[in-house]
C-alpha cells in the first residue's frame, strides 16, 4: 500500500527532462529583450530617437554632457544611414530640387521633368555623401565621436559659443578632445566629390541671339570652396538649432498639457 503522505522533500526534487521531452525555453535575458527592441526600432545603441521640431532626424543629438561609451565603425554607419535614408529626407531633397529648378541654379541641367530629375539626384547625392564623409567615414578612421552632446550650462550666449565650437572641437572614441577633422575635412572632401563628378561641368546662359552661351567651368577650385562654405555653415546652423531643441521641445509639450479648462455655461 502506499504511503499517503509522502515527504515533501521528495516532491520538491526536480524531474530531468528525458530525451523525448524538449527542455522548457531559458527565459530571455533583458540584455537580449533590449537588442531585440533595438533592432525593431532601428535605434543604434548610444544614440536617441529624437526629431528636430518632430520631423527632421536627430539621431546623433544626445541630451548628455558624460561621455558614452564609445561607437563602433559599424555603429557609426548604421546611424548615419538611418537618418540619410529617413522618410523625411525625400520630400525635402524634391523642395531643394523645386528651388534649384525655380532658380536656374546650375542651367548646365536645363529645364523640364528630366532637368528636374536631375537636380533631385544631385541633392539626394550631396546630402547622402557629406553626411557619410562627416558622420561615418572619417569619425571611423580618425575615431572621433561624431554625436553632439548637448549643453544645459550657461545662457543663450554661452550656449551659443558652445554649439558653434563644435563644428571645430569634438570628441574622440577614448573621452578626449580634438580638432573637428571630420566636420572640417570631411565637408570639403564632400564638396570636391560632388563639384568633380555628377556636378554639370560647364555653366551656360540664355541670351536673345545664343540661348546655349558658354560662359566658364563650375568645376573650380573657387566654386568647390564657396561649396564647403555653405556646407558648414548650414551644419552650423543647424547644431545650433540642436543645442536648444531640448528647452523648445519641453516647452512645447508644457504648452499642450495645460490646456485650459472649458467654461460651462
Amino acid at each position: 500500500m502506499p504511503p499517503s503522505n509522502p515527504d515533501s522533500s521528495t516532491q520538491s526534487q526536480p524531474q530531468a527532462p528525458t530525451k523525448d521531452q524538449a527542455a522548457p525555453p531559458a527565459q530571455q535575458a533583458p540584455a537580449d529583450k533590449d537588442r531585440k527592441n533595438t533592432q525593431t526600432n532601428g535605434k543604434v545603441a548610444g544614440t536617441s530617437n529624437d526629431r528636430l521640431f518632430y520631423t527632421l532626424p536627430n539621431f546623433l543629438s544626445i541630451e548628455n554632457t558624460q561621455q558614452l561609451p564609445p561607437l563602433s565603425a559599424k555603429q557609426k554607419y548604421a546611424v548615419v544611414a538611418r537618418g540619410t535614408f529617413d522618410y523625411v529626407q525625400y520630400p525635402w531633397w524634391a523642395f531643394l530640387s523645386a528651388i534649384s529648378q525655380a532658380e536656374n541654379s546650375e542651367p548646365g541641367y536645363g529645364q523640364g521633368w528630366g532637368a528636374y530629375g536631375k537636380r533631385f539626384g544631385t541633392a539626394a547625392a550631396d546630402g547622402t555623401i557629406e553626411n557619410f564623409m562627416t558622420g561615418a567615414v572619417l569619425p571611423s578612421l580618425l575615431h572621433q565621436d561624431p554625436r553632439f552632446y548637448q549643453s544645459s550650462k550657461g545662457g543663450f550666449l554661452r550656449r551659443s559659443e558652445y554649439a558653434v565650437s563644435r563644428i571645430f572641437v569634438t570628441r574622440t572614441d577614448s573621452g578626449g578632445t580634438q580638432f573637428n577633422y571630420s566636420e572640417i575635412v570631411g565637408s570639403a572632401l564632400s564638396a570636391s566629390i560632388s563639384t568633380y563628378s555628377y556636378h554639370p561641368k560647364s555653366t551656360y546662359v540664355s541670351t536673345p541671339t545664343n540661348p546655349h552661351k558658354f560662359v566658364g567651368s563650375d568645376r573650380t577650385l573657387v566654386n568647390t570652396a564657396d561649396v564647403w562654405g555653405s556646407q558648414v555653415a548650414y551644419d552650423t546652423i543647424t547644431i545650433v538649432v540642436k543645442e536648444f531643441w531640448p528647452d523648445i521641445h519641453r516647452k512645447l509639450a508644457k504648452k499642450h498639457k495645460i490646456e485650459p479648462a472649458v467654461a460651462t455655461p
